[in-house]
């Protein structure tokens, strides 16, 4: 779904493992560009000009072909004895600036993002910034933090904080804590394949974590070098969960993106930027509404309910999916947003039912939304609604309104709200042809329901109570005036 218009779709699949506690996002140097700080690219070419000299014609070769960690090396090595002078360059090269409008808020949503609902913070950086802790200190938050290569186990039990997993920057200039710092290729070697500590964090990461890469760029040496770890251990049989990455696309581009992002092993959600510019705002606007949303729980879903509750769903376009975020706001367990939607005033167009609640755009990968188990084999053959869907027993018949006579399951708070706003829609013909085309028979529950409210109307019919009658009638006939 997208938070704003226009903005990345990110995956319900993703969402779930997010709210889940089961997503780690791995953030680049893309997070801190709002902090006036540069990518790799940029990196290399402030130490240059803080180091006092030139790119050889060696170096100038590996720079063109972006191989930007394998240009610091051979920096240090054309510079005998100089380790200490270019990390102290890269540390004066990575001073933030803390205000300027945003610097921090990106850095923000993430820490929000990365709290499971039970406070443990769980978030990756390969960045040595410290905004981060400038963020929190901000925000009124406080977190442990890891920085390489003293790394805590990726696991529930073992780990609760901030990971600088290629080092952070020490507050004074300290020789010993710069040269920790992973930024050549000889450093990568080191923590990637002679040492390999960096290897098994990710390793052990991504076989307990889904992952979203966050502020990479498609030929980041940083993020070729945890795939490739990642690689070897798939080649060794190893079985990870999904990896994602908000990747930039040009309009039109995004077939090759696609294919570039999937061959490195990531599933990309591409944001566009437009041509020739450097304007990310897509990406850093989805992050702070999304950590707003899920910071208000519940609340949050309430509010996407109530901004497009009177909404009509064939107004939803790809560039604004709002139809993606109502479906995602009434799939809440707790039924809350649901029954926001079936009480609200003026009541919510029939045509949610017609268009977007009877599309079966669910596959086997949303399963785990609605509370029903996974099976490791995939059925590519499987799709469903949100008002007929399979229910979270394993031989339990399928959770629907209406069926062909068949056995049918109990509903859950979510189906049972969404009956009650059809109650309210009990005059509408649409309504009885698109039960009738569904086989007719109501389920047990939605035709109490039904019965309940027949009741009630003729209660009031008796009883002479015009206010109320009226008030009911102006609620059954609003699509009526609609049309």
């Amino acid at each position: 779904m997208q938070f704003i218009s226009a903005g990345p779709d990110i995956p319900d699949e993703l969402l779930q493992a997010q709210e889940e506690g089961r997503l780690v996002f791995f953030c680049g140097a893309g997070i801190s560009y709002l902090a006036g700080l540069p990518g790799f690219k940029g990196l290399v070419e402030q130490i240059y000009k803080h180091t006092g000299t030139r790119r050889s014609p060696i170096e100038q070769d590996a720079y063109d072909r972006g191989q930007y960690d394998a240009t610091l090396d051979l920096l240090e090595r054309r510079l005998p004895g100089q380790r200490f002078a270019v990390r102290n360059a890269l540390a004066q090269s990575l001073k933030p600036k803390l205000r300027r409008r945003g610097a921090t808020d990106t850095h923000t949503a993430l820490l929000q993002l990365a709290r499971s609902r039970e406070g443990a913070l769980r978030l990756v950086t390969t960045n040595f910034d410290g905004v981060f802790e400038v963020a929190a200190k901000r925000g009124g938050q406080q977190f442990n933090s890891y920085s390489a290569p003293m790394l805590p186990i990726p696991k529930n039990s073992r780990w609760n904080g901030l990971i600088y997993l290629h080092g952070s920057l020490p507050k004074k200039a300290d020789e010993a804590a710069l040269n920790r710092l992973v930024i050549t290729s000889g450093d990568f070697g080191l923590a990637y394949l002679t040492e390999r500590w960096a290897a098994r964090f990710v390793s052990e990461l991504f076989r307990n974590y889904s992952v979203c890469f966050v502020g990479y760029s498609i030929n980041d040496p940083v993020l070729r070098y945890m795939m490739d770890a990642l690689a070897a251990d798939r080649m060794l049989g190893e079985s990870t969960p999904q990896a994602w990455a908000l990747g930039d696309c040009e309009p039109g581009q995004e077939p090759a993106k696609t294919i570039e992002w999937e061959a490195k092993g990531v599933t990309p959600i591409l944001y566009e930027v437009p041509v020739g510019s450097l304007d990310h705002s897509a990406l850093h606007k989805t992050l702070h509404v999304w950590s707003e949303t899920y910071r208000d729980g519940v609340l949050g879903k309430e509010k996407v309910v109530v901004t497009h509750a009177l909404a009509r769903p064939s107004a939803s376009t790809r560039q604004d999916d709002f139809v993606g975020r109502m479906l995602w706001a009434l799939s809440d367990p707790s039924g809350l947003p649901a029954k926001r939607f079936a009480e609200f005033n003026p009541v919510p167009s029939l045509d949610w039912l017609l268009d977007a609640f009877s599309d079966e755009r669910y596959q086997q990968a949303d399963l785990p939304r609605f509370g029903v188990p996974t099976l490791l084999k995939c059925d590519s053959k499987l799709k469903f609604s949100l008002v007929r869907r399979p229910a979270p027993y394993p031989l339990a018949p399928s959770m629907m309104l209406v069926s062909g006579g068949i056995e049918i399951s109990q509903w859950d708070d979510v189906m049972f709200h969404l009956a009650r706003w059809l109650l309210r829609h009990l005059n509408d013909p649409d309504l009885i042809i698109w039960i009738v085309q569904r086989g007719g028979k109501l389920h047990e529950r939605w035709s109490l329901l039904v019965q309940h409210e027949l009741m009630r109307h003729n209660s009031l019919e008796r009883e002479g109570k015009v206010a109320e009658l009226t008030i009911f009638a102006s609620m059954q006939q609003t699509r009526s005036l609609d049309r």
